[in-house]
């Protein structure tokens, strides 16, 4: 590579995403709505200069309907295919080297967000679900939450559920229980 072109660490990540994006003739401002980011981080992410988030990413491919062959690309292109890469282990080292403690911060709003769609994304990792109204500009969905969550969690979540939908239906009936004979 020459001197005079500056290494672009995500360029072809950025590209083909800004392909997928012109082809579905979306606008930067739709799809960095769509995917809850600001349209100065997605042009950085489409300049190539900015590697996505995994869960932005997972939106990303999501948002675009990308087939799997296809995502599982983008996903090698960002280099999420590896367990850790070099310079996150780097990184990592330096954060336990510095001494700082990391902090969690969780805003707590005990507001209901109430949906008339949801998109799921799952993958190795775990589930992100993507609860959405119609009312965006144009009859786009609007996204009003976003939950992510290990795969274990999904599959809890679905027999609580369950549960809880059946008890609704059924309020005089026993509960359906774990499956085991309890009399």
């Amino acid at each position: 590579m020459s001197d005079t072109k500056k290494h672009i660490p995500y360029e072809s990540l950025g590209s083909q995403l800004r392909n997928l994006r012109e082809r579905n003739r979306e606008s930067m401002a739709e799809v960095s709505g769509a995917v809850e980011i600001d349209e100065k981080k997605l042009s950085m992410i489409e300049a190539g200069t900015e590697r996505p988030s995994e869960d932005i990413l997972l939106l990303l491919i999501s948002h675009f309907a990308v087939e799997d062959d296809k995502a599982a690309e983008l996903w090698q292109l960002a280099g999420y295919d590896k367990q850790q890469s070099e310079e996150d282990r780097d990184h990592d080292h330096e954060q336990s080297q510095s001494g700082r403690q990391q902090t969690l911060m969780v805003m707590i709003d005990p507001r209901v967000m109430y949906s008339d769609s949801v998109e799921v994304v799952a993958n190795e990792r775990g589930v992100v679900m993507n609860f959405s109204q119609a009312a965006g500009q144009h009859g786009q969905p609007l996204t009003v939450s976003r939950i992510g969550m290990s795969r274990d969690q999904a599959k809890m979540l679905m027999g609580v559920l369950h549960q809880a939908l059946y008890d609704l239906e059924n309020p005089k009936r026993r509960r359906l229980g774990d499956g085991k004979n309890s009399q």
